[in-house]
């Protein structure tokens, strides 16, 4: 018989969503996979069974429903404060998944180079790899997460085609400075680079930090595709609903490859998330403000365990340092973590292109007495020996 692609053969199936499997065969709390174990708001509840029983059931426009990107347009410009022509800005993608694939499929051809800040959420290596294309690793190192501008130069000047930008950053957390943002930009114009911007915690910051969209800095906005979703600010994540806004020479060319990859998102979910998008800007920051209690829950657990961890600035997750416990591998502490605490994380070298064993994520986008229950059984962390050397 003939043998599968070899480029399926570099990267594994998805360690956070095989992590949220175990969590489910153990009977554990998941703070793996990134989810809130809430429903969305009930107003965006009554308009998806209002859009179903519209029979709104056949296709939408390939590219978005236009009363859809007509309210995304006007949600963007509202937080950008730049206008967004909805008509030739914007395509509506299955997620932010597909909305970074797109985005990496229509500015780079096989052979071409792409830069990565490390660690990085796990589709990133895997989509560089379906397109084609090089990953070039910059490090943002631990504990606070910086990059060093030399090493950051040197991958932009050995030929980048793209560079892709997590902002908040899932794993770690941070919310990168406007300054850090202008070197990245500086490079970006010195050497002819496209951003790809994955902007979906653009809500979920922590004062002071404030969250700056890429494409609003001098001259990005002809060389940034920005993707995002509507699934964390609306605690949506199974509507999979994403986009990428960009100029309109780039959204030509990224409605072809959308089309030709899932031809469009659910057309009811389209029309109702509308109502969402008219939320007020107090729905905003009320969010911000719940994700900033909710850390605060998990931090103050896991500041009694007096494990080392890093201050998340924004997003929901946070990095959590293991490496006492002397497990060599990290995916084999996470699953006794699992298996024995009863509180599922995601191995740390999942986000990593090389061997690091001394972390693992956790996410706090739970309900207070969820995370409560967890951070109990956290800290049986405290009482457990490292583990002995064979």
């Amino acid at each position: 018989m003939p043998e599968t692609s070899r480029r399926t053969a570099v990267f594994t199936e998805s360690m956070i969503r095989e992590m949220s499997r175990v969590a489910t065969r153990h009977g554990a709390i998941n703070l793996a996979q990134g989810f809130p174990d809430w429903d969305p708001p009930a107003a965006l509840v009554a308009a998806g069974r209002e859009a179903m029983d519209a029979h709104r059931h056949q296709y939408a426009v390939t590219w978005g429903a236009p009363e859809l990107r007509t309210a995304l347009g006007a949600k963007i410009a509202r937080f950008m404060g730049v206008p967004v022509d909805a008509e030739r800005e914007l395509v509506v993608t299955c997620g932010a998944t597909e909305a970074m694939m797109v985005a990496m499929m229509t500015v780079c051809d096989p052979g071409d180079r792409v830069g990565l800040f490390t660690p990085f959420y796990e589709n990133y290596g895997a989509d560089a790899v379906l397109t084609g294309a090089t990953p070039v690793h910059v490090s943002l190192q631990p504990p606070d997460y910086r990059f060093d501008p030399a090493e950051l130069r040197r991958a932009f000047a050995s030929g980048l085609k793209a560079f892709v930008l997590c902002n908040p950053s899932n794993p770690c957390g941070r919310v990168f400075t406007r300054e850090e943002l202008g070197q990245i930009a500086a490079l970006a114009e010195e050497f002819d680079v496209f951003v790809l911007t994955d902007e979906v915690y653009e809500h979920i910051v922590f004062p002071p930090h404030r969250h700056t969209y890429f494409a609003t800095l001098p001259g990005m906005a002809e060389r940034t595709l920005m993707c995002s979703s509507l699934s964390k600010t609306f605690s949506i994540t199974g509507w999979r609903l994403g986009y990428v806004h960009a100029a309109p020479r780039i959204i030509a060319q990224a409605r072809k490859v959308h089309d030709f990859l899932t031809v469009g998102a659910a057309a009811p979910l389209q029309h109702a998330v509308v109502t969402a998008l008219n939320f007020p800007s107090s729905y905003y920051e009320e969010l911000a403000a719940e994700y900033g209690r909710s850390r605060d829950v998990l931090l103050g657990y896991l500041d009694r365990t007096g494990l080392p961890y890093t201050r998340p600035e924004g997003a929901y997750f946070v990095m959590l340092d293991v490496s006492r416990f002397g497990y060599a591998s990290d995916v084999e502490f996470a699953h006794w973590m699992t298996r024995e605490i009863g509180v599922a994380p995601v191995p740390g070298s999942s986000f990593f292109p090389y061997p690091e064993h001394r972390y693992v994520r956790l996410n706090f986008a739970k309900r207070p007495e969820t995370l409560h229950a967890a951070g109990e059984r956290l800290l049986r962390l405290t009482e457990a020996a490292p583990r002995p050397e064979r």
